[in-house]
């Protein structure tokens, strides 16, 4: 028996557009998956530069390469190597801070910079929180005196969902999120618009973690999308051809 096709205009046309629209959002994402990947590549070219080092003699405050023309965004994910002394009275903690499958904290903590009258927010580790009692804050060692500490400059702490109204901010706060004009406004310092994550092995009897996660560009999400849209695409088409030989059997019969 031949093989018979019927031909409609109404489906061919829906088929047209949705194959078009599939190839159309399939190539989007793609393009963001390769633009995603280029920005990988550039952090991982940052990370991979010498340190910017400040507070050091002969070093370079980060707010002078601000003044000189770089944006502060273009040193995120630099490493960097800071000289100064730690804000002991101005912990916060921002909660909802999982870390292997453990419910914690990240310590936030002004740093001020040696020589300088500015300061820098510091990311000095995860804390555990005591399953026992929700408020209770853990217990950690702060360095006293000038010291020189190591991380990687970063733009934020990373926001989770906030429900209700943030707390106030104050010495000891425990918050979802935090942002550094916020506590530049609350502490009365003047803080470097980004932030230190700090790294480094942790010393003897130190229980805050530096285990950071690595920062999330979305490129396998991206690529993920592109094989949908382009799966809806073959599937409009597969569809289309299969419905109309089978049109087109029904009309020999």
């Amino acid at each position: 028996m031949r093989l018979r096709f019927r031909f409609r205009g109404i489906p061919f046309l829906a088929t047209v557009v949705l194959v078009a629209l599939g190839i159309a959002l399939g190539n989007w994402q793609l393009r963001r998956a390769a633009e995603k990947t280029a920005i990988a590549e550039q952090l991982a070219q940052r990370g991979a530069q010498p340190p910017v080092v400040m507070g050091e003699p002969g070093g370079v405050h980060e707010h002078d390469r601000v003044d000189t023309g770089v944006h502060p965004t273009d040193l995120e994910y630099r490493r960097v190597r800071v000289t100064g002394e730690f804000v002991a009275g101005w912990p916060v903690f921002l909660d909802n801070r999982p870390h292997e499958g453990r419910a914690g904290f990240y310590l936030a903590m002004p740093f001020k910079i040696a020589g300088s009258d500015r300061h820098v927010l510091v990311l000095r580790g995860w804390l555990p929180r005591d399953p026992r009692e929700y408020t209770r804050l853990p217990k950690y060692e702060t360095p006293r005196g000038t010291t020189t500490i190591e991380g990687i400059l970063v733009a934020s702490a990373g926001h989770v969902l906030q429900l209700g109204a943030a707390a106030p901010l104050k010495p000891g706060a425990l918050v979802q999120n935090l942002e550094v004009d916020a506590l530049a406004r609350a502490s009365g310092l003047t803080l470097a618009p980004l932030l230190v994550q700090q790294t480094g092995p942790q010393l003897a009897g130190e229980v805050l973690v530096r285990d950071w996660p690595a920062p999330d560009t979305g490129i396998d999400k991206h690529r993920g999308y592109a094989v949908q849209w382009y799966a809806l695409a073959a599937m409009a088409a597969l569809f289309f051809v299969i419905t109309g030989f089978r049109s087109g059997r029904k009309q020999a019969e």
